[in-house]
Formats: structure tokens, C-alpha cells, sequence
């Protein structure tokens, strides 16, 4: 797979979402996500996409995001990155 450029928006959050063959990592704003997002609720949010399409630990996801809060940011990258996995 090549990578996927995909863009998702939540409020005033936007995100611009990265798909390639990989481990599972997720990467947001160059940051590992249990650094970017603190809490697990939000780092469930993320990882629920890979879950849902059942590709886990298949696909690397990078993720570049801005505006929102932090609840409005993985609620911008979740839907988006499911979509393209499944």
C-alpha cells in the first residue's frame, strides 16, 4: 500500500491524516499519541479505528492536526482513518 492522504474535521479541529503499511504506530504532530493525547479515553478514540477495521498493527498512521481542543482533534482523526482501513 502507498500511502493514503486523507482529511477529517471535528469543530474547529482540523487533521490531516497519513496512511501507510507499517506496525501500528500512531504519530500525531510528530509525537508518540500516548504523549499527544494524555488520556485513554482520547488515545481510544484513535486506536478504536484500527480495532473496528480489524487491521491492527498493519497500518502506521501520521497525523498532523490543529485548532479544537483535544477532545475535538481525535475526534477529527478516528472516523477519518476508519474509513480508509476498512
Amino acid at each position: 500500500m502507498e500511502v493514503v492522504h486523507t482529511n477529517g474535521r471535528r469543530k474547529k479541529a482540523v487533521a490531516r491524516v497519513y496512511l501507510s503499511d507499517g506496525k501500528g504506530a500512531i504519530t500525531v504532530n510528530g509525537r508518540d499519541v500516548k504523549d499527544y493525547f494524555s488520556t485513554a479515553t482520547l488515545q481510544y478514540k484513535l486506536e478504536q479505528a484500527q480495532a473496528l477495521a480489524g487491521v491492527e498493527g498493519q497500518y502506521d498512521i501520521k497525523v498532523n492536526v490543529e485548532g479544537g481542543g483535544t477532545t475535538g482533534q481525535a475526534e477529527a482523526i478516528g472516523p477519518v482513518s476508519y474509513t480508509h482501513l476498512r
